[in-house]
């Protein structure tokens, strides 16, 4: 069937055979069809959707597009988590090694930040010597020795999906849900886990602002998952302020340690529990999450997910010392205190501008070729429900320069202050089983 046959038949709502949607994605990644085509036909899908069907044979076509991790040779069942995106995310680091610990296998693909912050391999690379370049031996050798190795993506993971990605953000069509669903899922199924727990958020500073949008992407991408044989669960969890106290790469890696040291915020803590609980049951390690938070708690109570911790680092060629002596890692010059402009409850705070905040100071890209400054960033000493005084801290700026008046005022506008204390919102919103 010609090109202008399938947005036809998209574009009057009728339903894509699996081998037209193969065709066009095939034919797309190589370059054997248009731009003009291919936006008309994302346009298409934008007003008229897809179905299960659909949605998965267009993830399972792009996952098929370029390299597919083959993790057959690693034993037991192999869970991998996704977050949709946040400011001060960093459970990754914090459910990894407390999985691993439970003995579930975690054979991570994870990529760089482009936007408020670094991503989880800039984060590890605050870590000196850090390596996250390994060929697929090396990596499954450490994952079937140690339970755990995390590397980064493949150049060629996905192709179809980077090509489409950058048509839809240049028309308009980004927020087709059965797009960023199969954006999200190809890679997964790429990276050839058994099974997955999507974290998706909801919040000011998410994509998804709205909790009837995040539940509808949840169960989207769960639907994909198990269509194409993937046991799939999604938790919706808050990111209407910044997850845990800290923004930016080494200062989340010192909260990390803090997390596996059994203190650290409660948020972050909670979260990265319940995650990995859910990894847990799907690693066939816990009856029901209930089970899988006692065993998690238990993990980071007697130590063994700081020593699994300790040990990643180590095997991907970081000094492991360093967990046990995080104030060594790289600091900033300078420390400026945001001071609360007046008496009274914080209410709320757009967790996107605090991301733009520790962004504009060195810890995220806007460009794929700016440097990331692993030492600055955005400490919260305030956060949404908290009174303060006057003139009291409301976050710490972590800097490798003294002129920050801009970041200041981002910081000041990004807070609202109240004379009353704000209704507590959940941390998570729903969970799909």
């Amino acid at each position: 069937m010609r090109m202008v046959d399938i947005i036809a038949k998209k574009r009057d709502g009728e339903t894509l055979a699996t081998k037209e949607i193969e065709d066009f994605v095939r034919a797309y990644t190589a370059d054997q069809i248009p731009d003009y085509q291919a936006s008309a036909f994302a346009m298409a899908i934008y007003f008229q959707g897809m179905d299960e069907q659909e949605s998965a044979a267009l993830t399972k076509a792009m996952a098929a597009s370029g390299d597919q991790l083959d993790l057959s040779r690693i034993s037991g069942t192999k869970v991998d988590k996704h977050s949709t995106g946040g400011v001060g995310d960093k459970t990754t680091f914090i459910l990894s090694p407390i999985v691993a610990a439970a003995g579930v296998p975690v054979a991570k693909l994870s990529g760089r930040g482009l936007g408020h912050t670094g991503g989880t391999i800039d984060k590890l690379e605050a870590f000196p010597g850090f390596k996250t370049e390994l060929d697929e031996d090396t990596f499954i050798e450490l994952v079937n020795k140690h339970k755990i190795a995390i590397a980064g993506q493949s150049g060629n993971l996905t192709p179809a999906d980077k090509k489409l990605y950058a048509l839809r953000d240049v028309t308009a069509t980004v927020n087709a849900m059965p797009l960023i669903a199969s954006s999200i899922m190809s890679k997964k199924i790429a990276a050839g886990s058994d099974a997955i727990v999507l974290d998706v958020k909801v919040g000011s500073g998410a994509f998804m602002t709205d909790l009837p949008a995040a539940k509808e992407l949840a169960q989207t991408m769960v639907n994909i998952g198990n269509e194409l044989g993937k046991r799939t669960v999604a938790v919706i969890s808050d990111m209407d302020q910044p997850l845990g106290r800290m923004v930016g790469n080494t200062l989340e890696v010192k909260e990390v340690i803090d997390v596996l040291r059994g203190n650290g915020p409660e948020d972050i803590r909670r979260l990265s529990v319940r995650l990995a609980a859910h990894m847990l049951v799907l690693g066939g390690k816990a009856k029901d999450v209930e089970a899988g938070e006692a065993l998690a708690n238990d993990l980071i109570r007697d130590g063994s997910a700081l020593n699994v911790f300790r040990d990643f680092i180590a095997h991907q060629g970081a000094d492991p010392a360093l967990v046990d002596e995080p104030e060594q890692l790289v600091k900033s010059d300078y420390s400026v205190t945001v001071k609360a402009p007046a008496a009274g409850y914080v209410s709320s705070i757009n967790a996107t501008d605090i991301g733009r905040a520790a962004s504009m100071l060195g810890a995220g890209r806007m460009t794929k070729a700016d440097t990331i400054d692993h030492a600055v960033g955005v400490e919260m000493k305030a956060k949404v429900g908290d009174w303060v005084k006057e003139g009291e801290a409301l976050v710490d700026l972590h800097a490798n320069r003294d002129d920050v008046e801009e970041v200041v005022n981002l910081v000041k506008e990004s807070y609202q202050i109240g004379g009353s204390a704000p209704e507590e919102r959940p941390l998570i919103f729903h969970e799909m089983i």
